[in-house]
């Protein structure tokens, strides 16, 4: 049997007719930038995070990237994020001149909320968390932190469309709520394709502006922006997708709650979940000591693996400026020598899932 860790079709041809009628309409409209689509989805999207607004943006790093910039961070200032997060985070941070200053995750993947308070200094002037794979972060305890010292909260949603902390969705805790569509998501779109949600009114105008050359009518550029629109294409497959996304959350749980049960192996450590988080399980994490033996394993037995991710980014390349060592952040590094992403995918079958545990369970 051969298994792909991640198939992006089968979810496509469940709400097939949906998708092509949603297509059809935008190429009728005469319409593709900025129009009805993108209203009416900014307006659904902020409705589902519980958020006043919402401006659809190209990608979940401009997101990022316009959230900081926003704010007014710049040269000489700092941001706190967690040290095993993906590449785009840190670059959110660093395409604006500002210094990441990396914490250590805790047990569930996350960044420990516990250490935030020994990374800040007076020059800090953000917190970055991250839903990492899915799972919300302990955001009350993140919440008081950034209270006290009077920093705001910026969320990388991009991989937690739905998930909740005790309660209250992801993205609804900061300033800003920086979403992903990349079309691997949960709520994933055909192409590339983001969004900021946000309650201050004054933010989500100035991204607006931002977004579009820095003009609220064309040709009168009132600030320095960029071109970074959600196209009408994208919103109108996304809001067909979004009407559907309970239930493609669900399925995951589902197939997750399934390998939470049926994975016996002492030689796999499977994910944690945190006492009033939820998870939405964008990737199921497990962590292997020998894990090149394992995907190997796996591979010869017809089963596709992902590592999320191989290198953190305090030892990427082209953050060789910044001067950290190996050994800086062992937890982190540990992740990035252990972590596995199972295949997890709409759609996938009872069998597929089952071969996928008999195989773990065999290694």
């Amino acid at each position: 049997m051969e298994i792909k860790c991640n198939v992006l079709d089968r979810q496509f041809k469940m709400y097939q007719e949906e998708y092509e009628e949603a297509a059809l309409r935008v190429l009728r409209s005469g319409w593709y930038v900025l129009g009805n689509e993108v209203k009416q989805f900014e307006e659904e999207f902020a409705d589902f995070t519980g958020r006043k607004y919402c401006v659809g943006l190209n990608s979940g790093l401009d997101a990022l990237i316009m959230s900081v910039r926003a704010l007014g961070i710049g040269k000489g200032d700092e941001v706190i994020v967690q040290a095993n997060t993906y590449i785009a985070t840190v670059i959110g941070i660093t395409e604006n001149g500002v210094t990441p200053i990396f914490v250590e995750p805790d047990e569930y993947f996350n960044i420990d909320a516990e250490k935030i308070e020994a990374a800040i200094t007076d020059k800090t002037k953000a917190i970055m968390v991250v839903h990492l794979y899915g799972q919300a972060s302990n955001m009350t305890r993140i919440a008081e932190i950034a209270k006290k010292y009077e920093l705001p909260i910026i969320e990388d949603c991009a991989q937690s469309h739905g998930a909740c902390f005790e309660g209250k969705i992801t993205g609804k805790f900061g300033i800003s709520g920086c979403f992903s569509f990349y079309p691997t998501k949960n709520l994933g779109a055909f192409g590339d394709a983001g969004a900021i949600v946000t309650d201050d009114e004054e933010f989500a105008e100035k991204i607006r502006m931002m977004r579009n050359y820095g003009s609220k009518i064309k040709y009168h550029n009132e600030i320095e922006g960029i071109n970074s629109r959600l196209d009408e294409m994208q919103a109108a497959l996304l809001r067909v997708k979004l009407n559907h996304i309970d239930e493609l959350n669900r399925e995951r749980t589902e197939l997750a709650a399934e390998y939470d049960s049926k994975i016996k192996n002492d030689k796999i450590v499977l994910p944690k979940l945190r006492s009033g988080a939820d998870s939405i399980y964008h990737q199921y994490v497990i962590r292997c000591k020998n894990r090149e033996k394992l995907q190997n394993y796996l591979r010869e037995n017809g089963i596709q693996t992902q590592i999320h991710y191989p290198i953190p980014p305090h030892l990427a390349d082209c953050y060789k400026y910044l001067g950290h060592k190996k050994g800086e952040f062992p937890i982190a590094e540990a992740y990035a020598d252990e972590v596995l992403s199972l295949p997890m995918y709409t759609g996938m079958t009872k069998e597929e899932q089952a071969y996928v545990i008999d195989k773990l369970n065999s290694y």
